[in-house]
């Protein structure tokens, strides 16, 4: 569950620079930016949760297909609809919310097929411990924001990770799954 934060911010990155012919920086759309986790339960069934505080900077020049991102998640607002697991997710078990009240993503390296951005590499610090991570892009656009009238991004990016790699290995993987999938599903604007 740790490591959907982390993902989130991956994908807030991913989404959050792309505009005209030079650097942009855009704002994280707390509204519509969500990172979420998918863990195994004891071979049963799939665990999802999310993160609903999201803050940020996305930086993107699409002429030099550049790009970079600053994420924060806070961990205190992971939700999976269970208040009781909620309540045990933010515990010294799993994130440790006291010690470790936020997840970040910080990346400088964007990568593009022709104009598409397409992964973005960056340090996943969850858990107090940093380790490189890579999002793969699935869909990503922007365009002037048909309500707001300002340039915006969105995009779609998921990674796997393993949750004992940021320290969180109190249960073994048959009874919670190793890997973790973190989906982000992001909004932007300048």
């Amino acid at each position: 569950m740790k490591f959907m934060i982390p993902l989130a911010s991956a994908c807030a990155l991913l989404t959050a620079g792309y505009a005209a012919q030079s650097a942009d920086t855009y704002q994280i759309d707390p509204n519509h930016t969500f990172p979420s986790f998918e863990i195994n339960h004891m071979g049963y069934s799939t665990y999802r949760g999310r993160f609903d505080s999201t803050s940020g900077t996305l930086t993107l020049d699409q002429a030099k297909k550049t790009g970079s991102a600053d994420v924060t998640i806070d961990v205190n607002s992971i939700s999976t609809g269970v208040e009781k697991l909620n309540a045990h997710l933010k515990s010294a078990d799993f994130f440790d919310a006291a010690t470790y009240p936020k997840i970040t993503f910080k990346s400088s390296s964007f990568e593009f097929k022709q104009d598409k951005l397409v992964a973005m590499t960056g340090d996943l610090t969850m858990h107090g411990i940093t380790k490189p991570v890579t999002l793969k892009v699935e869909s990503f656009v922007c365009k002037p924001h048909p309500f707001m009238k300002v340039p915006a991004c969105g995009a779609g990016a998921t990674a796997i990770i393993k949750r004992t790699d940021w320290g969180i290995g109190k249960y073994p993987p048959e009874i919670l799954g190793e890997e973790v999938t973190l989906r982000i599903q992001i909004e932007a604007h300048q």
